[in-house]
């Protein structure tokens, strides 16, 4: 019989573990809007921005998924505190501190990711009796302590040895790459919550896809370090296909269960996303480009790969331990799309919108992190069941 002090013991820390991640996202997004106040020239929070959200929540939910816990492990716990603290010490550019942590999150990441899926070799990568979304759920773990790593090195780089000089070859650039680990455990999300029962074709595709997703993206950061206009645009167009291809097999596989809804519109965020991001490309290699012509279409861009698709697998794994909850509401999803789309962007360039898109951001973590709602009772266990065989 379960221990009820035990029960109620993990019940306040969940809750806690969870006040602290709506206190962080609403900090990152904050930390997006914060040149209103202080130029960046004084103090640029662009790293905060990024880092809060990317690595600290997305980094700490990836740990908190992949062990299954009701509540935080120790093993999340160290990594939420150095990830703060590696957040800090890069804002505030204290490089010999940042050099050091990522190494030791990459640890933690890959003890998590060897307790999980087992020792050695990702072996499992190239099987094919391994499912995608185990695949994409294991990339993505092997993406962060990866990420984790080169990032070091980076600083290293950049700050110390001067080994290699190029114009795109910058710290920023390297501290992006977080948002990658997040879009891979999104899509092990999604894949996961597709029908198994499917065609030889359909597991090709979702293999191709896989393949595609994961390849692809670091083929396309090689090409825009080497600044190759003609190969940008033939892997952004490919990546385009693939994600519209996804959101096809998940239209036509994904189980009718609570979050479709809204993993489907995560999906069409991510396709935002891909074509903002050949439109750049293109804007990029005009006659006419400059930064600040560029900057609303960039900003669009970043909006809707972060606060749109990147948190609408967050957010389902986030609840992994205590469904049942409404993430199909029509009025969540206006939220959602109201706060990337029109708030978020407009608040990068004036004050009272981006008061407005923090506000409504705010509200949106709170009914994504602790609404319990009406729901289908029966869709429950079947729901909490699947994900977890899949994943």
């Amino acid at each position: 019989m379960p221990n009820p002090l035990l029960l109620t013991w993990n019940t306040v820390v969940n809750k806690s573990f969870k006040v602290a991640l709506w206190c962080i996202m609403i900090t990152a997004l904050s930390c997006g809007f914060l040149h209103h106040l202080i130029p960046p020239t004084v103090m640029n929070f662009e790293r905060l921005h990024i880092f809060l959200f990317n690595l600290v929540s997305g980094g700490t939910l990836l740990v908190y998924f992949t062990e299954n816990t009701r509540s935080l492990s120790k093993k999340g716990l160290a990594f939420l505190l150095l990830s703060l603290l590696f957040a800090f010490c890069a804002f505030m550019e204290w490089y010999a501190a940042a050099l050091i942590i990522p190494l030791v999150l990459s640890v933690i990441i890959e003890s998590v990711r060897v307790g999980h899926f087992g020792g050695g070799l990702p072996k499992a990568l190239f099987s094919k009796d391994e499912s995608t979304s185990r695949k994409f759920h294991q990339a993505s773990l092997l993406c962060l302590s990866m990420g984790l790593g080169i990032s070091s090195l980076a600083i290293l780089n950049s700050e110390y040895t001067h080994w290699f000089s190029l114009e795109k070859l910058t710290l920023d650039t390297f501290f992006l790459g977080f948002s990658f680990p997040i879009s891979l455990i999104s899509m092990s999300v999604i894949f996961a919550l597709m029908k198994n029962n499917s065609s030889p074709q359909s597991h090709c595709l979702k293999e191709i896809s896989f393949w595609v997703i994961n390849l692809g993206v670091i083929i396309f950061f090689l090409f825009i370090l080497a600044n190759w206009f003609i190969p940008q645009i033939f892997i952004a167009t490919l990546l385009f296909l693939t994600v519209s291809l996804i959101l096809y097999l998940y239209w036509q596989q994904g189980m009718k269960l609570q979050q479709k809804a809204f993993l489907t519109s995560g999906i069409l965020f991510l396709v935002i996303t891909s074509i903002t991001g050949i439109m750049y490309i293109f804007l990029e290699f005009s006659d006419s480009y400059s930064h600040e012509s560029a900057l609303p279409l960039l900003r669009m861009h970043a909006f809707t790969a972060l606060y749109g698709w990147n948190l609408s697998g967050l957010a389902v794994i986030s609840r992994h331990g205590d469904f049942p909850i409404r993430l199909h509401s029509q009025k969540v999803l206006i939220l959602h799309w109201v706060t990337v789309l029109i708030l978020c962007p407009l608040g990068y360039f004036y004050p009272i919108p981006a008061f407005a898109a923090v506000i409504c951001y705010g509200w949106l973590l709170y009914i994504l992190l602790f609404n319990h709602g009406k729901v289908d009772m029966g869709m429950v266990s079947a729901e909490d069941k699947v994900l977890h065989e899949g994943l």
